[in-house]
């Protein structure tokens, strides 16, 4: 008996026609293995992961492993996206087994939740170096049955080592930072842009983090990291450029080749970095890709009454890897007149974006710019650039016409928070309203429908967690100094006091992911894994919140965090770049107090400025803006042209 045809969530429900006796997620499924004592079979994953597609059709479609499972365990179908408090238990969990982490998780448990051996993919019969999923039945369900003492002490010292490690407090001071600038920039790959090697993940947060930097100290080799970095994300096959936004991250070293999925969070967070870049560096291509992925989400993740949906599937079908998003040369060209197939094929068309199951199936990247091409051909280059808008037009059209991979429609609140901050930035950077708009518009869905008698909700019917708490405090402070509407302001303050009542670690500083224990854990971390830590956001807003009246105490939580987590932070290397610009901001935060209404010339002066470290708060109308640093002001400032002069140049700390 299947028992996720009645659940909400889109990957249980995809799972609902396999015969294998599936469980979500719940107490009935524990209470069963310990009433039959059998060990539990768990597998995370979700609706746009390309390898849980696979392996669901090689070993959950497949007779010996469905009887298999079925008469020897318990099975528990989970969505990571609408559990990751469980997932993320687990995949700590397997990781420190050293089988690695990722999705599709495999793991197996007992009745009372303890893992005792878990994988990712398994094929169903042994290959790709890794056992058959078969043999590894057999083999655990015979472990669990003449070996339960061996389990029982190994899970014991596994779920003590999962559990966050106390560490001294330390305060931290410029050095630290200066430090973690080093190691960052130390693992920068000159060659291909980002960071150490492939697998390849965009590090938003080290990216936002050394943004900052470049504007504070003007460091040419800070500031050429990010833009080569930038530049290579955005002309690679791991930026689509036809439908716009990003996909999850590149397989190799150079962003040719992506895994298809693109998620809500990893535009989210570049869209934050593309828009900040254009303020920062004034170029021009940036503003381009942030509008293409302002662009992507509309057209593909938003919901026109509002809110944002989670993400875009890899594929159609398993066997077909990517085929939405890759071309033949003979699809190519079927698409376009001869003259648009001469400069796209030059631009657009390259060996390095060929797929390894099918070498004729490419990945598009830019292969070469507008004014080689115009060398190349003699045609004139404004005409090239023209051929080329043309052409991926047509090219759009064309690939439209093919079925699309599935849309997660689901709203999650920490989701839809980075989207509606992400979007907010961006509408101050570039002075795009229907971006302002979109993102009010998603701000007041989720207040709506995801606030239940003072409850915040992760989606519907389960509760929030950290990162849902710290995205929707986030955006309703970036709404707040969008429009000066006190209402924002008022519902981050209550929000962040529910967090800290419920997250808070009142003996070691921090915030819990959850406010509740699994297996005896509760996970507290700061790394970005990829994308920015809660915790370091977290900080952000406290210091923000801080700066309003009566948030003085804000400011000591911010502290507290800070000095619990520098030590653990201080080895991460590009893990540690949100908190590293959480640090930054704690030194040279500046709050700009504006005494004029926010469409005014002198708002919005403060509002385009490229300045990373100003947080706004208003009052009444006299025509000025007052620069505050943590213990003094500056003098009132009263023309645009003034404040643009005294926002530009890098804040004392």
């Amino acid at each position: 008996m299947n028992r996720l045809s009645g659940e909400r969530a889109t990957y249980l429900r995809h799972s609902a026609y396999q015969r294998i006796d599936w469980y979500p997620w719940s107490e009935e499924a524990f209470e069963r293995a310990k009433a039959e004592d059998r060990p539990v079979f768990l597998s995370s994953g979700a609706i746009w992961c390309h390898w849980c597609h696979v392996m669901a059709k090689e070993c959950f479609e497949d007779d010996e492993v469905i009887a298999l499972l079925n008469a020897n365990c318990i099975n528990i179908k989970l969505d990571r996206d609408e559990r990751p408090d469980i997932d993320r238990i687990y995949q700590k969990a397997v990781a420190t087994m050293g089988a690695g982490g990722g999705w599709p998780l495999s793991v197996f448990l007992t009745p009372d939740k303890e893992p005792f051996f878990g994988g990712t993919y398994f094929p169903p019969e042994d290959g790709m170096g890794r056992p058959g999923f078969k043999k590894v039945i057999r083999t655990v369900v015979e472990f669990y049955k003449s070996r339960k003492g061996e389990i029982s002490e190994y899970v014991q010292r596994l779920m003590e080592f999962l559990k966050p490690e106390a560490f001294a407090p330390e305060k931290v001071d410029g050095a630290y930072v200066d430090e973690g600038e080093a190691a960052i920039l130390s693992e920068f790959d000159a060659q291909n842009g980002g960071f150490a090697s492939a697998p390849k993940f965009p590090m938003p947060g080290a990216l936002e983090f050394l943004m900052g930097r470049h504007f504070l100290t003007r460091s040419e080799a800070t500031g050429y990291a990010v833009k080569k970095t930038l530049l290579a994300m955005a002309k690679g096959g791991f930026h689509d450029h036809l439908g716009g936004g990003f996909h999850r991250y590149s397989v190799d070293e150079a962003w040719a080749i992506p895994h298809f999925e693109k998620m809500a969070d990893d535009n989210a967070w570049l869209l934050r970095n593309y828009s900040e870049a254009y303020g920062l560096f004034g170029h021009g291509y940036f503003r381009d890709v942030a509008e293409d992925i302002i662009r992507f989400v509309r057209d593909v993740l938003s919901d026109p009454e509002g809110g944002f949906f989670s993400s875009q599937d890899a594929d159609v079908t398993p066997e077909d890897e990517g085929g939405y998003f890759t071309w033949s040369e003979e699809e190519f060209k079927k698409a376009l007149n001869d003259e648009e197939y001469r400069i796209l094929s030059l631009h657009l068309l390259h060996e390095r974006g060929s797929m390894h199951h099918d070498r004729s199936k490419k990945v598009l990247s830019v292969a070469r710019e507008p004014e080689e091409i115009a060398r190349a051909t003699g045609v004139d280059a404004e005409r090239v650039r023209q051929i080329i808008s043309a052409g991926k037009e047509k090219l759009l059209r064309a690939r439209s016409g093919r079925e699309a991979p599935l849309v997660d429609r689901t709203f999650y609140t920490s989701l839809n928070g980075m989207l509606v901050s992400a979007h907010l930035k961006a509408s101050r950077s570039l002075g795009d309203e229907q971006a302002r708009d979109a993102a009010l518009r998603s701000l007041a869905r989720i207040l709506g429908t995801h606030v239940s008698r003072s409850e915040l909700l992760h989606t519907e019917g389960v509760k929030a967690l950290l990162d849902d708490y710290v995205h929707l405090i986030d955006a309703c402070i970036a709404a707040y100094e969008v429009t000066g509407d006190l209402v924002y302001r008022a519902r981050a303050g209550e929000f962040m006091e529910q967090c800290i009542a419920r997250f808070w670690d009142k003996k070691g500083g921090g915030f819990f992911d959850t406010d509740y224990e699994l297996a005896g854990v509760r996970l507290k971390g700061i790394e970005d894994i990829p994308h920015p830590s809660a915790n370091s956001l977290a900080v952000i807003n406290l210091l923000k919140l801080s700066y309003a009246p009566g948030g003085e105490q804000y400011y000591r939580y911010a502290q507290t965090a800070l000095e619990s987590f520098s030590l653990r932070a201080k080895d991460m290397g590009i893990h540690s770049g949100y908190f590293l610009r959480a640090v930054n901001d704690s030194f040279t935060m500046i709050r700009l107090h504006l005494e004029t209404p926010p469409g005014s010339p002198l708002a919005k002066a403060a509002l385009a400025s490229p300045n990373p470290f100003i947080t706004i708060t208003y009052g009444e109308d006299r025509g000025l803006v007052t620069p505050c640093g943590r213990g003094s002001c500056y003098e009132a400032i009263s023309s645009p042209e003034a404040l643009r002069d005294f926002l530009g140049k890098p804040p004392r700390p």
